[in-house]
């Protein structure tokens, strides 16, 4: 519930939100363009560097779903100050980091300092401003939370370009210190001491699911999942960790996560709506980079600029959002940015190696619109008929449901691509095998009687066995997204002016 000073300066209290909210999703991606650099820079192995990235989301998975106890216990904006503070400055540390394992060390601690800013951010933004401003508040916000990992590849490119990798750190110094500033400065003091009994069972049980979950979506793709011990081993664990978190949920007196979140329909309709929403769409996000720079030759600030149009895409939707929810309600614009995410994964299975990057940048226009026509709505939908009082255990269960979906969609789909890609290459190798004429029409330089020719040949079946590949997965990607379209009839509709929610703290 928001006190009368943060309603009265809910408008700089929503600027400095935004700001952290930009700082922590730009710092998704924007570091992934980088890697190779840092690699050479920390002397790390190609298995070791990985760690970079797998060390923040860890720390991530367990810390958000702490956050909102920790926020109910010690105050909202001590709580976000402590965050974005932390995040600031583990970021100029990973920036001065000589050796691997600072940087592994620092971004831990990066992300565990910014676990909390999407879900806190989003439940703070929704208890200041009235129900009937609910879908202009949830368009503004989700421009933050899509923007960032959709600038970060051209940001992160130029950067590192232009620039060194460490300043893909730095460039979050004066952005964390202008939120900090804002927050410190226009939100009210929240003595905290709200928090319920801690239920460590619960909260146990939860770590070893998430942790068995993201370790095994991390590591199924280079231990050949589930012929691998170790995946079974993480799976087993993860189950037993979900299991006895539904248990406890279920029977414990005061569980970790409030029972009446599962028993709100919408709530639970648009989290595992979300889910598949940050499984599918954000899986582009990981592969049409690799895609533009392995196959078509693109630098990384080139690469970082055909995904510009995507960006642009989502801002466009997050403009019209407003108007489009009160004109049409939420779920018809839901639905609407289905059938555009299909659309635009469809045409990305009809890429080819000839093509220029003007239907890259076509498809990433019609997916950022649909993102942006997507995301706001959700929001809105999951929060109608929630209980203000859950709305920050709500945000938390909501971001986990994303990141997990990220996760899991990013590994499957890069199994499909590497699994895809022998198989295809095996096709069409066999093809020119038992057609002599096909080979017999080849040019000179890929003759398979020398080796050179061999060679050239084999990398030139490859790049095109790849390229099937990746068709097929934006192929399968669009089916996938066409099914999620039946979970929105299971949504009430959100009422489109409601009584104004502006409850007054004590």
């Amino acid at each position: 519930m928001a006190s009368q000073q943060d309603i009265d300066n809910r408008i700089p209290i929503t600027g400095a939100l935004m700001l952290a909210t930009l700082m922590n999703t730009l710092d998704s991606t924007i570091a992934n363009v980088a890697l190779p650099h840092i690699q050479g820079s920390v002397s790390a192995a190609q298995d070791q560097i990985t760690w970079v990235l797998t060390s923040y989301i860890i720390a991530t998975a367990i810390m958000t779903p702490l956050s909102g106890w920790l926020s109910q216990k010690i105050g909202v904006k001590r709580m976000l100050l402590i965050s974005v503070g932390g995040f600031t400055a583990a970021s100029m540390l990973c920036g001065i980091a000589t050796s691997l394992p600072e940087m592994v060390v620092y971004r831990l601690l990066q992300g565990i300092a910014g676990a909390s800013l999407i879900p806190l951010s989003q439940s703070v933004m929704l208890g200041l401003y009235p129900q009937r401003l609910i879908p202009r508040v949830m368009s503004i916000w989700s421009a933050a939370v899509i923007l960032g990992p959709i600038i970060g590849p051209t940001l992160g490119g130029w950067i590192t370009e232009n620039l060194t990798w460490r300043w893909v750190f730095y460039i979050n110094l004066p952005v964390g210190i202008l939120a900090f500033l804002g927050l410190w400065t226009f939100m009210g003091h929240d003595e905290g001491g709200r928090q319920r009994p801690f239920d460590f069972l619960g909260f146990g049980a939860l770590v070893m699911f998430v942790l068995g979950f993201q370790v095994l979506v991390d590591r199924g793709p280079s231990q050949d999942w589930f012929y691998s011990k170790e995946i079974w081993i993480e799976a087993v664990v993860g189950a037993i960790g979900l299991w006895m978190f539904i248990l406890q949920t279920a029977t414990a007196k005061e569980p970790f996560f409030h029972r009446d979140l599962a028993k709100d329909g919408n709530f639970v309709g648009t989290t595992i709506f979300g889910f598949f929403v940050g499984a599918l769409l954000f899986s582009t996000s990981a592969l049409l980079p690799s895609f533009m720079q392995t196959l078509m030759g693109y630098s990384a600030m080139q690469s970082g600029i055909a995904s510009m149009p995507r960006g642009v895409g989502s801002l466009i939707s997050f403009l019209a959002i407003p108007w489009l929810v009160q004109r049409f309600g939420a779920r018809l614009v839901l639905f609407s940015g289905v059938i555009m995410n299909v659309w635009s994964t469809w045409m990305m299975g009809q890429f080819d190696l000839s093509m220029t990057a003007e239907p890259i940048m076509m498809a990433g226009f019609i997916q950022g619109l649909g993102t942006g026509l997507m995301f706001a709505p959700l929001n809105t939908l999951g929060y109608a008929t929630l209980d203000p009082r859950h709305r920050t255990e709500g945000t938390i269960v909501a971001t986990m449901a994303r990141s997990l979906g990220s996760s899991a969609g990013i590994s499957v789909v890069q199994a499909m691509l590497i699994r895809d890609s022998a198989i295809a290459h095996s096709r069409l190798a066999d093809h020119l095998g038992a057609n002599p004429s096909v080979l017999n029409a080849l040019p000179p330089m890929m003759n398979p009687s020398t080796g050179l020719g061999l060679q050239i040949l084999n990398g030139e079946v490859t790049r095109q066995g790849t390229m099937v590949s990746y068709d097929n997965v934006f192929s399968w990607m669009a089916l996938s997204v066409m099914l999620l379209a039946p979970l929105i009839l299971i949504l009430k509709p959100a009422p489109r002016i409601a009584m104004e929610r502006e409850v007054l703290a004590d």
